[in-house]
C-alpha cells in the first residue's frame, strides 16, 4: 500500500468510525481490568488480613477467590473483545480491504 492509498483509507469515514469504536471498547475494557487488578494489588498491600480470612469452615481464603476472580475477569474481557471484533470490526475491515484493494 502506497502513501496515497493509505491516505485514502485514513480519510474514509468508515475507517475513522472503526478506529473510534475499536479504541472506545479497548480503553473501556482496559480500564475495567486495571481497576480490578489494581484493587486486588492494593488489597494485598494494605489489607492482608481480609484476604487471609477463610471462607466458611474451609481452607479457601477470600484472597484465593479474589485472585481467581481477577483471572476469570481477564478471560471474560478478552472473550468480549474477540466477540465484538468478530461481529462488528472484522466485516468493516473486510469491506475496507475489498474497496481499497489492501
Amino acid at each position: 500500500m502506497d502513501d496515497a492509498e493509505a491516505a485514502r483509507v485514513a480519510a474514509d469515514p468508515r475507517y475513522r468510525e472503526l478506529v473510534q469504536r475499536r479504541g472506545r471498547i479497548s480503553w473501556t475494557l482496559t480500564a475495567v481490568m486495571l481497576v480490578a487488578y489494581l484493587s486486588f494489588i492494593l488489597l494485598i498491600a494494605f489489607d492482608k488480613a481480609l484476604l487471609a480470612r477463610p471462607i466458611g469452615a474451609g481452607v479457601t481464603s477470600i484472597g484465593i477467590v479474589a485472585g481467581f476472580a481477577v483471572i476469570v475477569l481477564a478471560i471474560v474481557l478478552t472473550g468480549l473483545y474477540v466477540r465484538r471484533a468478530a461481529r462488528d470490526f472484522d466485516p468493516l475491515v473486510d469491506a475496507l480491504r475489498a474497496e481499497h484493494d489492501a
